[in-house]
């Protein structure tokens, strides 16, 4: 159990990241560079610049050399949160992350088993670090007091068809964000296209490993008030059980361009939604809050 990866945030419990009540683990690094990211910190891993290192008002942050090479500390004892270091930093990237081998995420695993349901490994892009969790979730599996927790992964869907087949044999299942139908907006959007998010959905929904699809609506944006008809055609080919969930996107944590885009209503969240019924969507998953 040799694999690294470097984690942004864990979260011991949660109830909107897979069915019941689910172990988060955030990993640093994405594949996107979506303009409307709310977590744009994640995107980019931390080059040790040291920029950051001086307006670390509680001096949470400090400059070391190992094998020759320059790096970021954080102490995160001494870290009051402030993100004064994400605004410093010219990638806005995060240097407050961990590095963590599988049996030291057992560990923690095995600290809140008594109190969740299952694993889901979410990122930025979690594919990008595929061999860990396919290590961690094969240690799970194969682990009598851990093996009843369900295995999910939170994706973007750019990962390759050999990638998916390597994990599928333990994964319980995986939520994929399709962020637009057309491939021009889904690049303008995001600076990708969008063929290998649609095979990732096609494969995944043919092993029954698809649990939800995740379209974010941000209107006169994405597209798929003005796509309906495809969008539900499309949806309606997928396994009735796949929950498709509609989010509606929000300035909350969002930089850039993105923050003078119109911000999506519960009206017209409703509107969607009332289209693709119309249509025969089923499954459909709404917003709880709109902030």
């Amino acid at each position: 159990m040799g694999r690294v990866a470097t984690v942004n945030q864990i979260i011991p419990f949660s109830c909107v990241d897979g069915p019941g009540s689910r172990l988060v683990i955030f990993l640093q690094g994405c594949n996107f560079n979506c303009k409307n990211c709310h977590n744009p910190y994640t995107i980019d891993m931390c080059d040790s610049c040291g920029d950051c290192v001086a307006t670390c008002p509680v001096g949470a942050l400090s400059l070391t050399t190992e094998q020759e090479k320059s790096k970021v500390v954080w102490n995160s004892e001494l870290c009051t949160r402030c993100d004064t270091c994400l605004a410093t930093c010219p990638k806005q990237s995060s240097p407050k992350t961990r590095q963590y081998r599988v049996p030291e995420m057992l560990e923690l695993i095995r600290k809140q088993v008594h109190f969740i349901n299952g694993i889901t490994v979410s990122g930025g892009e979690a594919t990008l670090q595929l061999p860990f969790i396919i290590e961690l979730f094969q240690a799970i599996k194969s682990s009598p007091d851990l093996s009843h927790l369900s295995c999910m992964v939170d994706s973007n869907g750019y990962v390759s068809e050999g990638g998916w087949q390597q994990v599928i044999p333990y994964l319980d299942g995986a939520m994929i964000d399709l962020k637009s139908w057309q491939e021009h907006t889904h690049r303008y959007i995001t600076d990708r296209d969008n063929h290998r998010v649609f095979s990732s959905l096609k494969l995944l929904a043919a092993e029954g490993k698809l649990y939800e699809i995740r379209l974010l609506y941000i209107p006169k944006v994405s597209d798929f008030d003005s796509e309906v008809n495809a969008v539900a055609g499309y949806l309606n080919q997928l396994p009735a059980s796949v929950r498709v969930k509609l989010n509606a996107f929000q300035h909350h944590g969002v930089t850039g361009e993105a923050r003078l885009w119109g911000t999506c209503s519960e009206a017209q969240m409703l509107e969607l939604a009332a289209r693709l019924t119309e249509r025969g969507v089923g499954n459909l998953v709404l917003p709880s809050v709109y902030l």
